[in-house]
This record gives C-alpha cells, structure tokens and sequence, in this order.
C-alpha cells in the first residue's frame, strides 16, 4: 500500500506538560486505523495536530509526500466527524450535507447527486427534508459522516464519534462505519477509548499511553501479542503475572516451570507473563495443571466468569476485645464520655509524630451533651513512653468531664511473607458490642480499630487488604474475645467458562504453551 501520512518526531505541550512525546506514525492508503488509549493519552491531540486545528511544537506532518505543517485546515485533503457533530440546526438534513458543496459554488444538479449519494451511502434515503433536530443519535451522526465525505476527503477523522449513543446502536454504527469506509475506498483515523471498537472495525491499531505509542498492530497481533503488560491490560481481559524466563520456551511462575512458544529473553530475566481468561479450562482438581478455589461468579449471558484463587494471599490475625460500654456522666455538667483501652504500636511511636487527634480515634474518644449533641474533646494527657509497657491517657472536656484508659504499647509481629513479595501487620484492639452495632462498613471499621495495614516488602508501597474474616454476628455480638484475620489478596485468575459452579467449589485450571505469551517488563521512567 502507499504511504499517505508520516508523523515524524511530533512534540506538543500544554502550560508546560508534554502531552507528545516525538511521535512517529506511518499510515497507509485505504487504511481504517484506531488511535486507542486513555483520556489523556495524546490521541486526540495528534488527530487535531493532523486536521490543521492544532500546531505541533516539534516535528514535522508528511500528507502525500508534501509537508502540511503550513496548510490551514480548510486547505487539507482531510474532514473530521467529532463527537458532539456540529449539525446546523436551522438547516434540514439534505442542506446540512450539501453545505460544503454549497460553498465550493458547486451546481444545484451536482450537488443533488452527490447528496443522494451521501444519503444512500448512510442509509437515509428518504430523510433529506427532516429536522436534524428531531433525529435519532445515530441518526444524527450518519448526517454528520455524510457531510464530511460528500467532499470526497482523502482522509476522514472520527474524533469518539460514537461516544454519545447507547450501546446497542454503538454496537450497529461499528459496523456500519466498517462498511462505509470499505465502500468510499479512502482512509479512516479513529479515536476512542473503547478497546471493543478497536477490534472491531480497525485494520491497524496504534495503543497510545502518555504521550508515547506502545504498539501498533492489527487487531490480531496486539491482542495475541501485546509488547507489554499495558498494551495486554488496556486490549481484552488479562491475567498478568510476575515469571522468570528459565530459557528459551521455559518461563517460571506460581513456583512451577512451564513450557511456552516465547523465546529470546535472558536467562533468568523478569517476564510478566499473560493468560486470556477465555484460554483458561476449568477442569477437575486432580487434572488442572493448577488448583485453586472458586471466589467468585458473575454470569454474563454467554458464559460465566469466574474468580478462581490458585494461591492464598499473605494474612495476619488478630484478637478483637469485646467490652461493656463504661461511659462516664458528669451529672453536674450535664456532659458523658467514654473512651476504650488500645493497643498501639511501638514503631509507630518512634517513627511517626503520634498527635492527639490520632490518639482519640484509636481509643474512638467521644463525648456528648444530654441532647445527644457530640462535644469537643479539648484535653489529652497521658504518659505513654515508646518502650513496651501499660500506660494511661486521659481524655477530657472544657467543663471537666473526663475518662482515663489503658494504653499498651507493644512490639507487634509482622508477618512478612517473601514469597508473595508483602508485609503485613494489625493489632489487638478493645471495642464495645455497642460500636461493633453502629458500624455502617463493617469490615472497613474492623481494619480502622485494628490498624490494619499491608505493604510490599520491596519498595513499601501500600497493598491492599482485600479479605476481612470474622465469625460474630455484628447485630447481637457480645462481651468476648474473638478473632479477625485480615488478608491480602493471593493468586487470583480471572476464567471464562459455561460451565456453571458455585462460590468456594475446587477446581482445576489447565492449559498448553501456546495459551501463555511472555512480554518484557515495562521500563519506569525515572
């Protein structure tokens, strides 16, 4: 195919950000190519610098062999269709279509033939009197498309045309927009986030991520060959795990070695590595190259999708204290209070600047007037040192009414977990049933009380706690000790099947060497 259009080394910013970042694109005569990625990606940008709307810092626009860099946007060969389409309202359809003819001065008997055209090509035959107000959506961007090809443009530029409509007539206007750019016979750019609209309707994808291209491909080759993890997370659904490329066609992962079709990487280098959720066979435990536990099912019409958890996550449990309220009321005041015992980290006290704030909701300090109106907690004094020990605080009110609780700093127990790469910590804590009843999130309150947190062992960056068990009934717990286990989460593969299973089923997953793709880990930018 020829050549029609070269970005070379295309630079812009906005107020100082680099929003491209020397883009280099080649595209093709005839060709229907999709910019994709996320808001803020440049893909809209390099489209609006190619139409002539916009002026590119750096680099240069090659149009059929000529540069374009100077070429106002009236002058290019090129005609966009945006998302909002820009229909005259106070013309009908058929003078909105032939209104570019009409300033071209072109003759009544030319344009009626290339507007009837343009209306049969959309599929509107019929429509040329009608209101474009009272239009559909996708009636609407027909008209749209329409006007922008009756110029016969070289090329047409689709900036999320498809954006504003639902997502059944999305789904027809895919194909319909296919169908029109294969029959007019010039060249389609297109801009979307919708990774679905990419598949469908591209012959070339160009996946776009700060500024930079990651891949370009046809459909085919980036969803079964994506370059990198976030080429295979932004196309389809994916299961990205941390490998090790042993040798060539031997990648390790989950603490086993498998054979794969990948070859060319270091010995004993990185790898993320890829499974499509539809390449995934739930078999029987005993016949799944892996085994895990059903987490969870969502049924999606055509098949489930399942949830399965091949390796329990790094854990850490605690004892709840279960204890009568002990407000204390200031009958001369006119005020109560109350406070609980609490556990506080030792580390925490030596590395963190503990204020009195943080220590009125780890004790969960309260006061209120007979009205049930919340008071001010003006007064915290205590004696708590950073060495182990009991010690005591007091909270306290302007009109004196006061509590004092125990406080027990400890050296607590991390469970550090190398294998999975976490570190994960939470203390004992003293509640009464009466909290435990008022929380609205339980779960969310349990790793609040029990200073929950997890972290990675490598760079320290916080983990999620995913899981939260405990075996009370938070609507009629009583005075007790129980305990809370908090988890990260583990192994978790996502599986396509129609094979319909439950919540916490055994199963196996199996699968060959060509359903694992390695990629190279991604390079951070300093």
């Amino acid at each position: 195919m020829r050549k029609l259009i070269e970005f070379r080394n295309i630079v812009k910013s906005f107020d100082g950000q680099v929003v491209l970042k020397g883009v280099d694109l080649n595209i093709y005569e005839n060709e229907f190519v999709t910019l994709l990625g996320p808001s803020g990606c440049g893909k809209t940008t390099l489209l609006r610098i190619l139409g002539g709307f916009l002026e590119q810092d750096q680099g240069t626009v090659i149009f059929d062999g000529q540069c374009i860099d100077k070429v106002p946007a009236y002058r290019r060969e090129i005609n966009t269709v945006f998302q909002r389409y820009a229909l005259f309202p106070h013309l009908n359809v058929y003078e909105n279509i032939a209104f570019g003819l009409r300033i071209k001065k072109m003759g009544e008997d030319l344009i009626a033939q290339k507007v009837n055209r343009m209306l049969s090509l959309v599929n509107l035959e019929g429509y040329g009197k009608r209101n474009v107000t009272k239009l559909s959506g996708g009636q609407q961007q027909r008209v749209a498309i329409a006007r922008a090809l009756v110029n016969e443009p070289n090329v047409l530029l689709l900036d999320e045309p498809l954006g504003a409509l639902d997502l059944k007539l999305r789904k027809e206007m895919q194909r319909e927009l296919k169908r029109i750019q294969q029959e007019v016979g010039i060249t389609f750019i297109y801009v979307t986030h919708d990774q679905e609209e990419a598949l469908t309707m591209s012959d070339k994808i160009v996946v776009m991520n700060a500024g930079a291209i990651e891949q370009i491909g046809t459909p085919l080759e980036i969803y079964n060959e994506p370059a990198n993890a976030y080429v295979a997370r932004f196309i389809g659904e994916s299961n990205i795990v941390d490998g090790v490329m042993k040798a060539d066609y031997r990648v390790r992962f989950d603490d086993k070695v498998f054979e794969c079709v990948d070859f060319g990487f270091r010995p004993d280098e990185p790898v993320d590595v890829l499974i499509r959720p539809e390449d995934l066979t739930v078999v029987k435990p005993r016949d799944g190259v892996m085994r895990g536990e059903v987490k969870n099912v969502v049924f999606k019409g055509v098949h489930y999708e399942l949830m399965v958890e091949t390796r329990t996550g790094t854990s850490k449990t605690v004892q709840m204290h279960v204890v009568t309220s002990h407000d204390i009321h200031n009958t001369q005041a006119g005020e109560k209070i109350s406070a609980n015992d609490f556990y506080v980290d030792s580390d925490d006290l030596e590395n963190k600047e503990m204020t009195d704030q943080d220590f009125i909701s780890i004790a969960n300090a309260q006061a209120w007037d007979e009205e049930n109106r919340d008071l001010s907690l003006t007064r915290v004094n205590h004696d708590i040192q950073k060495t182990p020990g009991v010690y005591h605080i007091t909270f306290g009110t302007d009109r004196g009414t006061e509590v004092t609780v125990k406080v027990y700093v400890i050296h607590p127990e991390y469970v550090e977990d190398p294998r999975h790469n976490i570190g994960i910590s939470a203390l004992d804590f003293f509640i009464t049933p009466e909290e435990i009843q008022e929380s609205m999130a339980i779960s969310t309150d349990l790793k609040t009380w029990a200073s929950a947190e997890a972290w990675n062992l490598q760079d320290d960056s916080s983990v999620e706690i995913t899981d939260v068990k405990f075996d009370f009934d938070p609507s009629s717990v009583t005075e007790g000790s129980y305990e809370i286990t908090f988890s990260t989460r583990g192994r978790v593969y996502k599986v396509e099947t129609t094979s319909r299973l439950e919540v916490g089923d055994r199963v196996g997953l199996d699968f060959g060497p060509e359903d694992i793709h390695v990629m190279h880990k991604e390079v951070t930018e300093a």
